[in-house]
Parts: structure tokens; sequence; C-alpha cells
């Protein structure tokens, strides 16, 4: 039988808090010998019919597997640069998968998790108010993951 490496996700998005929070991941996993999983998390469209108002209503949506596979590859294109950038400075680079699930971003990363020694997500630095505060999403994952909680600050703009 062999030993599985350790988990450390990391939800994602386009924010520059969210790169923060996986150039982290990234970084813990490789001194821990662990892998990481980048998650995205997207809302489904309610129906996977038609959607649309006034002439063009009706407009069909893209079967739900090919919707998935775009949100996957928009989480590529967003891990892809932050991985370019580290592979310079880590002498060993974890595996990185990455995913996007459908969901409400809380629900989906604490349910991801699960298995997880770690859940690293950003925080979006909203001003001298609003950093005082954990946004909605980071909070919730604290108060609610399965496990330890890193949450990483928004890089300050130079």
């Amino acid at each position: 039988m062999t030993e599985q490496r350790p988990l450390v996700v990391c939800g994602i998005d386009d924010s520059p808090g969210a790169r923060a929070a996986l150039e982290e991941a990234v970084r813990t996993a490789a001194r821990r010998g662990a892998r990481v999983r980048a998650v995205g998390v997207y809302e489904p469209p309610e129906t996977y019919g038609a959607w649309g108002y006034g002439p063009t209503a009706g407009i069909p949506l893209p079967r739900l597997a090919i919707y998935q596979q775009s949100e996957r590859q928009a989480a590529r294109e967003i891990v892809e640069p932050v991985l370019d950038r580290l592979r310079a400075e880590l002498a060993t680079m974890p595996p990185v998968d990455v995913d996007a699930v459908p969901g409400r971003p809380v629900e989906a990363l604490v349910e991801v998790a699960r298995d997880a020694d770690e859940l690293v997500v950003g925080h979006r630095g909203l001003g001298a108010v609003g950093s005082a505060v954990m946004g909605s999403t980071s909070l919730g994952c604290v108060l609610h993951a399965p496990c330890p909680v890193t949450v990483v600050p928004a890089p300050v703009p130079a």
C-alpha cells in the first residue's frame, strides 16, 4: 500500500487575492511534500435548455459537459501564469491539479476540502474598512471547513 501525499486545496478566481492564495498554497505544498488542488467555483446556468429575453429568447445553452469544460479551461488559464512564476523560485514544484466545480463558493470549497489537510483562500483587499473584516467566502470557509484554513490577503499595489 502506498502512502498518499497530503493535500492542500486552494480556491481560485480571477482576483489578485486568489492568485496570492494559489502562490501560498503551492509554496506550502512544496515545503510539506504535498499536492495542490486548485478549484474554481462557478454558478451553473439555471436551466440547461434555453435562455434569453426579447427577440433573442430561446438561445440554446451549451450542454453541461461543454460548460464544465469551459470553466475548467478558465481555471487553468488562471493557474498557469502563477505556476510559471513559481517554477523559477521553487526547487521542486508540487503536483497541481486544476478543477472547476459548480455551486456556491463556500459550500463547494468546504466539500472539496473534506479530505484536505489545508484549505487556502484569498481575501479581496477592499480598502481600510473592508480589509478589517474577512469577506463572506473566506469567513464561511473558516467557520465551516473540516480542516485548517489559511486566508491570504490580496497583495498591496505598489
